[in-house]
């Protein structure tokens, strides 16, 4: 009995936690990633600086025509056609946002509450396509509705997804007869 109340003794209490230096990894820590952040939003500000030469976006006519199609959903981003991960982010191109999509016979109007609107003129629409990825959004095949359109001498690839995935499919083709309609007035000129 005596060698436990011995052993009992012997043990000592744990070493108290070296407050100081566990504050100083957490303030140094705290200071990595606040450093990483303004890292990353400067790089996001240059971008829009190098893509300074891109025209500033079009808006809605104030007649757009009757309404061909209306879809609900997600804006994902724009980027340069055939580069799906060469962010536009110049004129808030490259804000993710809600949209509420609309086709008339004027173009495609894109409404973004909390985001720059702008406004697809039908002249500069070139091809509406289904995709799996655009700009780090990478959803299912077919996934994405991605407009291929013309601004200033760029050409731009936009992606949406709707609330209703099964609408895509409608999408791509009213927005691809209206440009085929487009080529065959031009071309009869």
């Amino acid at each position: 009995m005596t060698s436990v109340i011995l052993l009992a003794a012997e043990k000592k209490s744990a070493e108290v936690t070296d407050w100081a230096a566990r504050v100083g990894w957490l303030v140094g820590l705290a200071l990595f990633v606040a450093l990483v952040y303004w890292l990353m939003r400067e790089g996001w500000k240059w971008r829009g600086t190098l893509q300074g030469d891109l025209p500033e976006l079009p808006t809605a006519p104030e007649e757009p025509g009757p309404v061909t199609l209306g879809m609900s959903g997600r804006y994902h981003g724009s980027t340069t056609a055939g580069q799906w991960l060469d962010r536009i982010v110049a004129h808030g191109l490259g804000t993710r946002s809600r949209v509420e999509l609309t086709l008339t016979d004027a173009g495609l109007d894109v409404v973004r509450p909390g985001a720059s609107d702008f406004f697809v003129p039908r002249a500069a629409l070139r091809e509406a396509r289904l995709d799996k990825g655009i700009a780090g959004k990478v959803l299912t095949e077919g996934g994405l509705l991605v407009v291929t359109w013309a601004h200033g001498d760029r050409l731009i690839d936009s992606g949406f997804r709707s609330h209703r995935a099964a609408e895509h499919n409608e999408w791509v083709d009213a927005v691809n007869a209206m440009i085929n309609k487009t080529e065959t007035t031009e071309g009869a000129r």
